[in-house]
């Protein structure tokens, strides 16, 4: 098996809630909160955990918030790294309204770091030698828009292979040293190709001029319910997300890439581990609430899909 490192630079603890209808300018009561750990790359670590693997989470962690999300891990029994900072860790929000099925969810901004803060997480989720490193999440203030470009240098020099799932003016200053993934959604992809993509012979061809301009060898883009497309130099593949009962739609992309990222450390193929992600984030929307991942629900669903057909380039 070899090594995945996850790095989240702005993670959150996420509260959860419930109440029977949400109305403006009253006092609302909701039902006692649940607590969990959040941000894009811890929750990438978590979902390799429940899927049977391992990978440690490397994370920014301040004040009263940080402790909790860091014992919330241990609690896990997740591989963690928590690295100190002056400000405090942000919280997330999410309730959910019984007499709709609506889910209101909250995110509110993280802390500014330092110079020091920032360059500590960057270098020690490098210093961990991992094969496949995954950053997941937005960039908190303070840390420069060539961050992953200073990321995929470094990564790159030790051979080590970057996944990037974000977004943001950040990812652009990447392209000109390339990373081994990007794992935008449509909207990211959009943005990343400066226009409205309507069909998918135009996410096709994003993705494409994506890889071809050195950014990235390989796209996993996540369309949602539909499922995913994977492109590469000499194929592109569209991965048709399981029917699954939906409960919530809470961390099924960060499902997706670690079940991928697991799947590549186990040595599977870059299509058979996207097939494999894909299981996984349909496997997330089964459970309630912010719950990740059922491994017996995720290789479930693996073994029911069917191999899809290349399309040529």
């Amino acid at each position: 098996m070899r090594t995945i490192v996850t790095l989240t630079m702005n993670p959150a603890l996420d509260v959860s809630t419930s109440i029977h209808s949400v109305a403006p300018e009253i006092k609302l009561r909701c039902a006692a909160p649940g607590f969990h750990p959040g941000g894009g790359g811890i929750n990438v670590a978590r979902a390799v955990h429940f899927l049977g693997g391992k990978a440690c989470a490397v994370y920014a962690a301040g004040g009263h918030t940080g402790e909790k999300l860091r014992q919330l891990l241990t609690d896990e029994g997740i591989d963690q790294l928590a690295l100190p900072i002056a400000g405090t860790t942000r919280e997330s929000f999410t309730c959910y309204e019984d007499s709709s099925g609506l889910q209101y969810r909250f995110t509110l901004p993280g802390p500014a770091l330092s110079q020091p803060e920032w360059r500590a997480c960057l270098d020690a989720s490098l210093d961990l030698q991992p094969d496949y490193l995954v950053v997941s999440g937005s960039l908190p203030k303070g840390v420069p828009n060539d961050f992953y470009a200073q990321l995929a240098i470094r990564a790159r020099a030790q051979q080590c292979r970057l996944l990037i799932d974000s977004g943001g003016d950040a990812l652009q200053a990447a392209g000109k040293t390339g990373v081994f993934l990007l794992k935008p959604n449509l909207r990211e992809l959009e943005r990343l190709a400066g226009e409205t993509l309507a069909d998918e012979a135009q996410i096709k061809q994003a993705a494409r001029r994506l890889i071809e301009s050195g950014m990235t060898e390989a796209v996993l883009v996540s369309l949602g319910a539909a499922g995913a497309a994977l492109a590469t130099r000499a194929d592109y593949v569209s991965l048709r997300a399981p029917i699954v009962p939906i409960r919530s739609k809470v961390g099924a992309g960060d499902c997706m890439v670690g079940g991928l990222a697991l799947a590549l450390a186990q040595g599977r193929n870059l299509l058979d581990a996207a097939r494999f992600g894909v299981a996984a984030g349909s496997a997330a929307v089964m459970t309630p609430g912010t719950q990740l991942c059922r491994k017996d629900d995720a290789e479930r669903l693996y073994a029911q899909m069917a191999k899809p057909p290349l399309v040529p380039p």
